[in-house]
């Protein structure tokens, strides 16, 4: 009678591991398979108080952190305002531009704010919202070494950042020109101010920026390649959370929201070089 409780002992035991196995198996997911990361729901967000926003902290002035510690920008102003509408605070993670669609893909951020350029490839990992800026890209160097066309830099060293459109730019249509990669944009001016590149491209909007604050660069190259759009991004899948940010966008161009935003955070650093109709959208449609 004892060897018959015991055997049934062991079955039962055996039976339920292999349920905790199955169970273990069917929770899990496959190595670098990010669609199955978790994402909150926009009722989730909500609930919880708190919406998590990925933004640069080092890309004035679409997203910096200022003197106090705080965060600042056109994209962090936009964020704000998202934050309000949703009745929840806001908490930024800074990101750079190599991490962004690893961020919004995995769940680590709700939401990407961050200067982030459309591009089929990103599209395939996240899914972006109705666009609220449009952009090319640009190339600053110095005053006594101004590269004004793009056949100039055969041959020289151009600065880019990792994970950006001018890197994929340049590494498909000029081959032959020598990119110098950094992670961070702060390490890639940092280095066209040191001398150890001949320019640096990234976003017209960003570049036009800088050199408008550091005399002896200008921008010879204000508008290369195809016209592109900037746009949040979410991760695959979490439908309830961009649905509601392409209706905010949408709702938000009623009170031209962007141009509003342009004026706060990006009048008195671009002045008469640009024309805010060149660079902002409204209700995410792009003339």
């Amino acid at each position: 009678m004892k060897r018959n409780n015991l055997f049934i002992k062991l079955i039962a035991l055996t039976v339920t591991a292999l349920l905790l196995i199955g169970g273990l198996a069917g929770c899990g997911k496959e190595e670098g398979d990010s669609s199955a990361a978790s994402f909150r729901t926009l009722d989730e967000i909500k609930e919880s108080g708190k919406i998590v926003i990925g933004v640069f902290s080092d890309k004035a002035p679409f997203g910096y952190v200022d003197e106090n510690g705080d965060y600042q920008g056109y994209d962090v102003y936009f964020a704000e305002r998202i934050a309000k509408d949703l009745g929840v605070d806001v908490e930024y993670v800074s990101t750079d531009p190599a991490s962004r669609v690893e961020y919004a893909a995995t769940g680590k951020v709700d939401l990407i704010l961050a200067n982030f350029t459309v591009t089929e490839e990103r599209a395939q990992q996240v899914d972006f919202a109705l666009p609220y800026m449009k952009v090319k890209l640009g190339v600053v160097s110095p005053d006594n070494a101004l590269i004004t066309d793009v056949e100039q830099l055969n041959g020289k060293n151009l600065i880019v950042v990792k994970g950006t459109t001018a890197e994929t730019y340049f590494e498909k249509n000029y081959p032959e020109v020598k990119l110098q990669k950094y992670d961070e944009y702060a390490d890639a001016y940092n280095a066209l101010l040191d001398g150890r590149g001949d320019a640096f491209s990234t976003d017209n909007t960003e570049v036009l920026a800088w050199a408008i604050q550091n005399p002896g660069f200008t921008v010879g190259i204000d508008a290369l390649g195809n016209a592109d759009t900037i746009a949040p991004a979410v991760q695959k899948g979490n439908t309830t959370l961009l649905d509601w940010i392409n209706d905010e966008i949408e709702a938000l161009a009623e009170e031209n929201f962007f141009h509003a935003d342009y004026a706060a955070t990006l009048a008195d650093v671009y002045g008469d070089a640009a024309d805010p109709d060149n660079l902002v959208v409204e209700g995410g449609k792009v003339e």
